[in-house]
C-alpha cells in the first residue's frame, strides 16, 4: 500500500467520522423531540383527568408561575413551519402519538445508517493499520545474517 492510498483512507476515515457525528446529533435531537412529545401527552392527559385547572407555567430562567388553564380541551399545536392549529385535547394527544411513531421510525433509519457507517469506518481502520504495518516493515529492513557468524570453528 503506497502513501497516497494511506492518505486517501485517512481522508475517508475523517469524513466518515464527521458524518457519524452528524448522525449521532440527529439521533439526539430526535430523542429530545420524542421525550418532549411524551411530556406533552402526559400533561394533556393530566389536565383532562383533574378538576384543578392550575398548572405550573415555566417562563424561563428557572422561574415558574401558577396559571389557570381556561380551556383545557382546546390545544394549540405547532404542526411545522410555524403553522399553529387548534385541536381538541384528545386529537392533540393522538397527533403527538403519531409524531412519536414517525420520530421512532426516523430514529431507526438514522441508527441503521450510523451502524453501517461505523462498520465502514472499522474496515477502513483495519486497512489503514495494515498499511501502517507494511510501511513500517518496508522502512526497517530485516537484519542480515552472515553464515560465517553462525558456525563455530572446530
Amino acid at each position: 500500500m503506497d502513501q497516497r492510498e494511506i492518505e486517501t483512507l485517512q481522508y475517508y476515515l475523517k469524513e466518515y467520522g464527521q458524518q457519524a457525528e452528524v448522525f449521532a446529533g440527529q439521533l439526539e435531537l430526535m430523542e429530545n423531540g420524542r421525550m418532549e412529545a411524551f411530556a406533552a401527552i402526559e400533561a394533556l392527559e393530566a389536565l383532562v383527568a383533574t378538576d384543578d385547572d392550575t398548572v405550573l407555567l415555566q417562563i424561563g430562567g428557572g422561574a415558574s408561575l401558577r396559571a389557570k388553564i381556561l380551556e383545557p380541551e382546546k390545544v394549540l399545536l405547532n404542526i411545522g413551519s410555524d403553522v399553529i392549529v387548534e385541536k381538541t385535547n384528545a386529537d392533540a394527544v393522538g397527533y403527538l402519538k403519531d409524531r412519536i411513531t414517525e420520530m421512532e421510525a426516523s430514529q431507526k433509519k438514522v441508527a441503521e445508517a450510523l451502524e453501517k457507517l461505523r462498520a465502514q469506518m472499522n474496515e477502513i481502520a483495519k486497512r489503514l493499520e495494515q498499511g501502517y504495518r507494511q510501511a513500517s516493515a518496508a522502512e526497517s529492513p530485516a537484519p542480515h545474517r552472515h553464515d560465517h557468524e553462525d558456525h563455530d570453528e572446530e
